[in-house]
């Protein structure tokens, strides 16, 4: 039998994190939980040998067992607050494109978790004042004091830390990929502007930021701030690109 579809649906939001959980959960979690469980019932066997009379060794497979147990322990651990992590950073995108998907009402096309080779674009729009490469960031709160970021053109600090990996940074490098996919799709130069998100947060921009390349904003403003910009490419550049995404998304997929 053949399957009717000709080719795979478009990807949803923070569906590679989607992938990376399960990857975490199987590949970590439960490996380790398996290797336990099988040294205990070792153990347990060479025990019951002892009870029954049998030649004994139960102290090996008992030291055995403990360290088994102790490493999986840490490791199940590690996988439990990596995989909180990744639900954070999935939830956020989720909620990032409740706000985004908004834009279709304009007549924008909307793409989410687009691959590229050995990263992904979190969110993609091709509006007619632009294409927006959308990178989602979503960073835990304090219960107390205070949760603001500061973005000052070139960086983003959060209770004056930088991050380990600037935003700023991906996002640039994600403008550029996204910018040549386009235009060696189409033979044409478009318009890419970048943009940080950061859900539920607070974002006090400096003078410097106003004037960047990269906007760094709550995903509520999005709509408006592009709302404010001018058109600049017409109904039919924004069928044209969108195509040419569509189609790189499915046959990557293949």
């Amino acid at each position: 039998m053949k399957s009717p579809l000709k080719s795979k649906p478009l990807r949803n939001p923070g569906e590679s994190l989607d992938e990376e959980i399960n990857n975490v959960l199987l590949d970590d979690a439960l490996l380790y939980c398996i290797v336990s469980i099988f040294v205990i019932v070792l153990a347990g066997l060479e025990w019951w040998q002892w009870y029954s009379e049998l030649p004994p060794a139960p102290i090996i497979y008992s030291i055995l067992a403990v360290l088994t147990v102790l490493i999986s322990t840490w490791k199940v651990r590690q996988a439990i607050a990596r995989v909180k992590r990744l639900k954070l950073g999935r939830d956020g995108e989720k909620i990032v494109s409740e706000f985004i998907e908004r834009l279709r009402k304009d007549g924008a096309h909307i793409f989410h978790d687009i691959p590229g080779e050995g990263f992904n674009l979190d969110h993609v729009v091709v509006h007619r004042t632009s294409l927006y490469v959308i990178e989602t960031k979503t960073l835990s709160k304090r219960e107390h004091g205070e949760n603001k970021l500061v973005y000052d053109g070139e960086s983003i600090l959060n209770r004056g830390i930088k991050p380990d990996r600037n935003p700023i940074t991906q996002v640039r490098a994600a403008n550029k990929w996204l910018s040549e996919l386009v235009r060696e799709s189409t033979g044409r130069n478009f318009p890419v502007k970048s943009v940080v998100l950061y859900p539920g947060r607070y974002i006090e921009s400096t003078a410097r930021a106003k004037t960047s390349d990269v906007w760094v904003l709550n995903p509520k403003v999005l709509p408006a701030f592009i709302a404010k910009e001018r058109e600049r490419m017409s109904a039919e550049d924004v069928n044209l690109c969108a195509y040419h995404i569509d189609r790189y998304v499915r046959v990557s997929q293949t």
